[in-house]
């Protein structure tokens, strides 16, 4: 039974559902927190679905230096772009949390079997790649200020507005935070402790609340 709240299999039937599962294009597997699931380097055939707990997307430099740059939840789709491609993968996957991950073959998808799914999914796929684009824009907004200060504003912001609300959680800890917006830990709690003071922003762990725009400066 396809339950999972996901839009890459939006108007998959049940039936179509077993049809994958008896063709054995579906699996799913099971990771502990900080699990590594996707090595760099390695070429893959298959895309993830996060059915339980969230993936973080990461680069790491020759130093081995982190920088997550996305985290993907339950529901969400990853690693589509290599398996389709056939290339190397260029970034790292990790479970944030324990995580289950159901694995779809892409090359069931583009080998054509007269199966109905198989169209269904790649247009649902065209939407979600569209998606992806647009969060991938939304990192390199937040990447590119220059100023620690202009990277959490904008940050937050973008948060802020994503929840729709004043007061608002990011899905990241500190660290996680700093690999996102590609700084220093210390050096962004310094800056976050700055502007607490300042009455530019207030929060508590994860929750925040943007008081007022304040300097960039």
């Amino acid at each position: 039974m396809n339950d999972i709240a996901n839009p890459l299999f939006q108007g998959v039937s049940d039936a179509e559902w077993k049809e994958m599962e008896e063709m054995n294009c579906l699996w799913e597997t099971e990771y502990r927190k900080n699990e590594r699931i996707c090595q760099m380097g390695n070429v893959i055939h298959e895309l993830g679905v996060v059915t339980k707990g969230r993936v973080h997307i990461e680069t790491v430099d020759p130093w081995g230096n982190k920088s997550i740059l996305s985290e993907v939840g339950e529901g969400e789709v990853f690693a589509e772009t290599y398996a389709f491609c056939e290339e190397p993968m260029m970034v790292e996957v990790s479970a944030a949390e324990d995580t289950n991950v159901l694995w779809l073959d892409v090359r069931w998808i583009l080998t054509n079997t007269g199966s109905g799914w198989q169209e269904k999914i790649q247009k649902n796929m065209l939407q979600i790649s569209l998606r992806k684009n647009l969060i991938l824009s939304q990192r390199i907004f937040c990447t590119t200020p220059k100023t620690i200060r202009e990277r959490v504003l904008t940050y937050l912001t973008a948060q802020s507005l994503k929840a729709d609300g004043e007061i608002f959680e990011i899905p990241f800890n500190r660290q996680q935070m700093a690999e996102y917006l590609n700084l220093d830990r210390s050096a962004l709690s310094k800056e976050l402790g700055k502007m607490k003071q300042e009455g530019i922003l207030d929060f508590h762990k994860n929750m925040f609340r943007i008081l007022k725009k304040g300097s960039v400066e």
